[in-house]
């Protein structure tokens, strides 16, 4: 069964989140940057105010967010290189330290929602989302790698399972993976239109996964097409997404809202990381008022048609809006 409407209303969270008006802290998605270690809290030189956290000091920020009203969180994991081969296998290891947060705080914080990325580039030790043989990307090899990892998520206790490699045929392989283990109620909110972007380097600095050769052209969509994104969010529709995302968010606008038009699940979008370093820049040197461009920033993924939004924003628009 692979469409289950059921699954966008399991929670109440969940179902806060994809309400169909309004701006709230409920409908912020908080990418988070998980690193193994103690007492860490080590922030991105290139993403002011964002940080590598260790778990310890992870929990109570968490907890803080929560009080705010951000219940759900997209937490990446910092994978030491030491850790990263081939085909990552520490993705799915027993003791992966990505996976035993998970574990922690669900325990910890049951009601919270806890999203998780699949793609093989933290844990690559060729730096790219799916599998590398002889310098191009091996689409159909990739496939077991990301089940195997999206049912290791599941079995920490993931509520959203996040594709972001862009594989052909993933979505179908990994709702296949998961029902046939028995989760599912994890819903998969599938990067459909995940385009081959300038800003997404912050990103890659916090993780250090950039590819280690070449680009991901290959596979991440090309900035000029528009209904190319029509032809991805059916196949992911078609395979059982139960939301669809596009990345990134302010030069897609057109495509968030083509996507609403046309698909009855929710949409959401990823207001990347160079998008949110742009402001943060341009803020501190008093070029703009920080509060007023961020509520503008995401009203306006609001009004184009997202559902949700995972936005580095989130902490901060939730303090704003507490004031």
């Amino acid at each position: 069964m692979n469409i289950r409407p059921r699954r966008n209303r399991k929670s109440s969270a969940i179902r806060n989140l994809v309400e169909e008006t309004n701006l709230g802290p409920q409908h912020l998605i908080y990418p988070i940057f998980l690193k193994d270690g103690k007492n860490i809290k080590e922030e991105v030189s290139s993403l002011p105010n964002n940080y590598r956290w260790s778990l310890d000091r992870l929990l109570p920020e968490i907890e803080e967010c929560m009080n705010l009203g951000v219940q759900t969180f997209d937490i990446f994991p910092c994978v030491d290189e030491v850790l990263k081969d081939k085909i990552a296998s520490y993705s799915y290891a027993e003791d992966n330290f990505y996976l035993e947060a998970i574990r922690q705080i669900k325990a910890r914080f049951p009601e919270s929602v806890l999203m998780s990325d699949v793609a093989m580039d933290p844990y690559s030790s060729d730096g790219h989302d799916g599998y590398v043989e002889n310098g191009k990307i091996i689409n159909d090899t990739t496939l077991p790698i990301l089940a195997k990892m999206s049912l290791a998520q599941a079995q920490a206790g993931i509520d959203i399972i996040g594709p972001s490699d862009m594989m052909d045929g993933r979505v179908r392989v990994i709702r296949e993976a998961l029902d046939q283990n028995g989760f599912s109620d994890v819903s998969i909110m599938s990067y459909t239109a995940k385009y081959a972007s300038a800003f997404y380097g912050p990103f890659r600095d916090a993780l250090n996964s950039a590819p280690k050769s070449g680009d991901k052209k290959t596979y991440q969509m090309n900035p000029a097409n528009k209904r190319e994104a029509l032809l991805e969010a059916q196949l992911d529709f078609d395979e059982g997404a139960d939301m669809l995302m596009v990345k990134p968010a302010l030069c897609y606008l057109d495509v968030i809202h083509m996507l609403r038009e046309n698909f009855p699940i929710p949409i959401t979008a990823y207001n990347v990381s160079g998008e949110c370093a742009m402001v943060y820049a341009a803020s501190k040197s008093g070029y703009l008022n920080y509060d007023l461009a961020v509520y503008e920033i995401l009203l306006s993924i609001r009004r184009a048609g997202a559902d949700g939004i995972l936005t580095y924003f989130s902490k901060d628009f939730a303090q704003m809006i507490r004031k």
